[in-house]
């Protein structure tokens, strides 16, 4: 999820979900059924569907965690803080 001020996920948060993707990982090597690995994982059927999309087409790197860049620098002169 993005915000064009720069706010989202923490950095521990974004680390948790990335966690939950590979171990979806780990299930689509298994051959759980999606429905299966969205309730053990307690996330929607429809993110596990994505990951999996994305995980059979780049493998696990596909479910590594991007860092947004942010559209500002948070130092500076013109930054208020």
């Amino acid at each position: 999820m993005r915000y064009a001020q720069g706010g989202g996920l923490t950095d521990e948060r974004r680390a948790f979900r990335e966690r939950l993707r590979l171990k979806a990982a780990e299930r689509f090597v298994r051959g759980d059924e999606n429905a299966v690995i969205a309730h053990g994982l307690r996330v929607s059927v429809r993110s596990v569907q994505r990951w999996h999309r994305a995980w059979s087409q780049g493998g696990p790197k596909a479910l590594a965690s991007h860092r947004t860049r942010r559209a500002y620098s948070r130092s500076g002169p013109s930054y208020p803080g």
